[in-house]
């Protein structure tokens, strides 16, 4: 057992036997926390993979440091973790705290600006996870939740959700991908390039709907010529 111990010198085979077990008692930790803890990282998750990594990483890379105290720590933080989780189970305060409510960033078409800045995401993040969710238009959108491990959830429009065009004899449609022209009041000069109208013809345009740039959080030109109009709320 003299691995477990604080050493002058370590020979390779006790370098060895300090890797196993250390790999043991983490796969047991992450056994005992829960398998989410590592898949989805909430800001508890976070916090103890953090300090793990920390623990664990020092008495592996020095022989100057024994291994029971990393693990005596750790062993401590595991009961920590379990029972704070257990408890916020049954008591609401430290539930919230833990495990905070999802914050709405979009609801029925319309971006939520003060809950974007809430979570601290740019609008580019949220259209990126959008498009992972084949969101073309935000307007299909009935909601997106901002989730407390990082991800955004989001819901379509009934009338925008998932019919198989065959299973109905619709002649398909070509894909169309809005181009976003305005964001956060101003005027995105490639993707209006790309549509090929100018910026007198937009803001022409704005005028028509009785606004102007500053006011407008994002617009979008689809194929048809429609400008879609969304405002700071």
């Amino acid at each position: 057992m003299d691995f477990y111990q604080a050493q002058e010198n370590l020979l390779a085979i006790e370098w060895i036997l300090r890797a196993i077990v250390a790999f043991f008692f983490m796969l047991f930790a992450v056994k005992l926390m829960g398998q989410r803890s590592f898949s989805q990282l909430r800001l508890l998750d976070f916090i103890m993979a953090l300090i793990f990594g920390n623990i664990i990483a020092h008495p592996l890379s020095d022989q100057h440091l024994g291994l029971k105290g990393s693990l005596i720590t750790m062993s401590v933080l595991v009961i920590l973790y379990v029972t704070t989780t257990m408890t916020g189970l049954h008591w609401h305060p430290l539930r919230k705290l833990i495990d905070p409510a999802p914050i709405p960033l979009v609801k029925n078409g319309q971006i939520l600006y003060k809950n974007l800045k809430k979570a601290r995401i740019s609008m580019d993040v949220l259209f990126s996870e959008l498009r992972k969710h084949r969101v073309i238009d935000i307007q299909e959108v009935a909601l997106a939740l901002f989730e407390s491990n990082g991800t955004i959830t989001s819901f379509l429009q009934p009338q925008y959700q998932t019919v198989i065009q065959k299973d109905i004899n619709l002649p398909p449609k070509p894909f169309d991908y809005p181009q976003v022209v305005i964001k956060e009041g101003k005027i995105n000069q490639q993707e209006l390039l790309e549509t090929g109208k100018n910026e007198a013809w937009l803001l022409d345009q704005i005028q028509k709907q009785n606004t102007i740039l500053p006011d407008i959080l994002l617009a979008t030109l689809d194929h048809h010529e429609h400008l879609h109009v969304m405002y700071y709320k």
